[in-house]
């Protein structure tokens, strides 16, 4: 376990959950569907950030998928790091959709430059700690504040943020109970970390 292979998203109608995230991001997301009906509410303690080259790939991707059925959480705009805006996936699922640039270099495009996958913890260091032995290497890492692990041979990169500093990212409330509705497919291994993210092998969850 030292890479994401897939993000496994729990949700009650696999079909619609893959039609939508087809139309609004394309189809080649490592994204696979299962159908649950778990108790959630609130916040789920992570979101999803598609990385683009240039604010006009920005606006793109997020007017296609808002017209595939997706809610404004924070509006596109510029500010201090570049260019974003944070969506709300029918299934219930958040996602940003961020350039670091703040101008456009050329022909808008839907190619997506990065994934990342970011867990609020509850005790970044901890979280941390879980995630190193278990085969993560450490990319970048400031104190409690924030973590990024290696992408080993995975697209999805992960990365760590207090629960507090999230929600705030993603301009939701911080309170949130049941289950997270996500599951990360990796490993030969089947294991839990401290903030209830489950990890299953990949040729189990298939």
């Amino acid at each position: 376990m030292n890479s994401i292979d897939t993000l496994l998203l729990e949700v009650a109608d696999p079909a619609a959950a893959r039609d939508f995230y087809a139309r609004a991001f394309g189809p080649d997301l490592p994204l696979d569907f299962r159908a649950s009906e778990a108790p959630t509410e609130g916040f789920r303690g992570f979101h999803v950030s598609l990385t683009l080259a240039q604010p006009a790939d920005v606006d793109g991707l997020v007017e296609s998928a808002l017209a595939a059925g997706a809610t404004e959480i924070k509006p596109v705009a510029k500010s201090f790091w570049g260019y974003g805006g944070v969506l709300r996936a029918p299934d219930g699922a958040i996602w940003k959709v961020v350039s670091s640039s703040k101008r456009n270099t050329g022909p808008a495009s839907r190619e997506i430059e990065s994934i990342v996958l970011l867990i609020g913890a509850s005790d970044v260091l901890a979280t941390k700690r879980f995630y190193v032995e278990h085969g993560f290497g450490v990319a970048r890492s400031f104190g409690r504040k924030y973590v990024e692990f290696e992408p080993g041979t995975g697209r999805v990169t992960l990365g760590l943020l207090s629960r507090k500093a999230l929600a705030k990212d993603a301009g939701v409330p911080i309170e949130g109970s049941g289950s997270h509705r996500l599951v990360l497919l990796g490993g030969e291994t089947p294991a839990t970390d401290p903030d209830g993210f489950a990890w299953e092998p990949v040729r189990v969850a298939r």
